[in-house]
């Protein structure tokens, strides 16, 4: 599994509780789109995962900037993904980023706000799981992400599935499931 977390904005705690610290405990890789705030919440994110690729935010202290890039990229079940916090343009912008790296899925924060943008003229996914920690307004989230050809849990085997690419959801740490994510592989 495939677990995407955001602005965390943590002073020394990375507030993983409920379904969000049972995902990043199970995940194969768990994807961080930036705003740790502290080297400490930083290094809890790194001890909680097995593999962690993470960005720099705008709110990260000088600490953690210098420790992570502002955009990175990797893949998962063979899908090419771009990790960035925020990019000018909005979504534009962001599809923008993605095709630029050949992504299938980009990742990003900032917002706090759950949001994902079906993939359009053949670009990207967007997805931005909002914040798990801090969702200022919002609802609290993070996402989860499984190969099409997994053995798919029963929180996903409703979401039509592409031909080959990700499925996943937006979930609150209680569980809850805010929103539905396919991700389909391009030729």
């Amino acid at each position: 599994m495939l677990v995407v977390c955001s602005d965390t904005h943590g002073a020394d705690d990375p507030h993983l509780t409920g379904r969000t610290r049972e995902a990043v405990d199970a995940a194969d890789l768990v994807i961080h789109a930036g705003d740790f705030t502290t080297p400490a919440v930083l290094d809890a994110f790194r001890a909680a995962a097995d593999r962690l690729v993470a960005v720099h935010g705008n709110a990260d202290v000088e600490a953690v900037s210098a420790r992570l890039p502002a955009a990175a990229s990797t893949t998962y079940a063979g899908v090419p993904v771009a990790v960035t916090h925020t990019e000018r343009g909005g979504a534009t912008g962001l599809s923008l980023f993605g095709r630029e790296r050949g992504a299938a899925l980009v990742v990003s924060g900032h917002t706090h706000r759950p949001t994902v943008v079906d993939a359009d003229d053949g670009g990207p996914t967007l997805l931005n799981p909002g914040s798990h920690a801090d969702p200022r307004g919002n609802r609290p989230g993070h996402a989860e992400l499984w190969g099409v050809d997994d053995d798919l849990p029963a929180v996903v085997r409703d979401v039509d599935r592409p031909a080959s690419g990700l499925v996943g959801v937006v979930r609150t740490p209680d569980g809850d499931v805010i929103e539905r994510i396919r991700v389909p592989l391009r030729d």
